[in-house]
């Protein structure tokens, strides 16, 4: 009888782009291309706890971020091209609409591997992880890298022509640049140890991004932040992550680590609260990073590292949220790679 083949993650890295810009920096811009519009002096330290963000330089893609955090986790874990079986790209931001950007990656990358997208706005990599998860343990692929790279510092570039559109921008103005990678690895002891989703479709409308080639009657790319909206379609979510933890026999005081998507420093408290995990158990990156979509969570792995907070065996919990709504929560024990 065959045993059963678990998937572990081995290695995480970021790529982070070097550019700093503060959130004043940030509101200087809007005033020069809306002169006309009134930003009250530390409105994003105010409302977001936002200090200040990574930004890539101009020319860069998306894949190009992705790529660079692949090739560091490549290179530290000492692997070739011909080590990964399959590449997944799980971005909020894309090279193009066609072909899939993971192609891209994987040109840049010397990859022969098959390749495929993901895409659920903020939640991209956690849905990776689970088809990763799904598929190593089909035993279809021994290793999975996932890559994402965020250029979000582009949307905050475009114009608000009243208050109104100032106020349905104002979110976007924190997000930042960044890429990530996370290979996910056949093992003979689980890592990944479940993944709970809870979908509220209806809040759709809160927060949009357009695609001016499929959007009829949308010439230029918009952004729609409906922050209180937003809010309100996550509503009850929280609920389901200590349900989630007692279905899997875990309590929120057994967790070492918590990974939870940062869209700013007052929701992400107000989500640790609801869900009634302890704020010292997780890792604060809004106010130096803002918020970087998909590489939030791999980001935080990193920092937990830097800071000595991720030992071996640790049990950690990824806090996954995403417009749309959706929210997902995973539970993994940290396996990192011996080397």
């Amino acid at each position: 009888m065959t045993e059963p083949r678990y998937s572990t993650i081995r290695r995480v890295a970021v790529h982070v782009p070097p550019d700093r810009q503060t959130g004043a920096e940030i509101e200087d811009e809007v005033r020069s291309r809306s002169s006309e519009l009134r930003l009250l002096p530390g409105l994003l330290r105010q409302m977001y706890g936002f200090e200040e963000r990574r930004v890539a330089p101009a020319g860069a893609l998306p894949s190009d971020l992705a790529a660079a955090a692949a090739r560091s986790l490549l290179d530290e874990g000492g692997l070739g091209p011909e080590a990964v079986d399959l590449l997944i790209f799980a971005s909020a931001s894309e090279d193009l609409e066609e072909p899939a950007t993971a192609h891209v990656v994987a040109a840049q990358l010397g990859l022969a591997a098959p390749v495929f997208d993901v895409q659920n706005a903020c939640n991209g990599v956690l849905n990776a992880l689970e088809i990763a998860d799904a598929l190593i343990q089909a035993r279809r692929y021994r290793r999975v890298l996932i890559v994402t790279g965020e250029r979000g510092s582009r949307l905050s570039q475009l114009p608000a022509r009243d208050r109104d559109e100032l106020a349905l921008l104002l979110p976007a103005l924190t997000l930042g640049d960044m890429g990530a990678a996370l290979l996910l690895e056949a093992s003979e002891r689980p890592g990944l140890l479940g993944i709970h989703w809870s979908t509220n479709s209806s809040g759709w409308r809160a927060a949009t991004v357009t695609n001016p080639y499929f959007s009829p009657g949308t010439p230029r790319t918009s952004v729609r932040f409906d922050s209180q909206a937003l809010a309100a379609s996550f509503a009850g979510m929280e609920k389901d992550v200590t349900g989630a933890l007692r279905a899997w026999g875990r309590k929120p005081d057994d967790l070492d680590l918590v990974c939870v998507h940062q869209a700013s420093v007052p929701f992400t408290r107000t989500i640790l609260e609801s869900a009634g995990l302890a704020p010292d158990k997780a890792v604060p990156t809004f106010a130096r990073y803002g918020n970087v979509a998909t590489a939030s969570l791999p980001l935080q792995l990193v920092e937990a590292a830097r800071e000595n907070r991720l030992c071996p065996g640790a049990l950690v919990a990824f806090l996954g949220l995403a417009s749309g709504a959706s929210a997902g929560v995973l539970l993994m024990e940290w396996h990192p790679d011996p080397a």
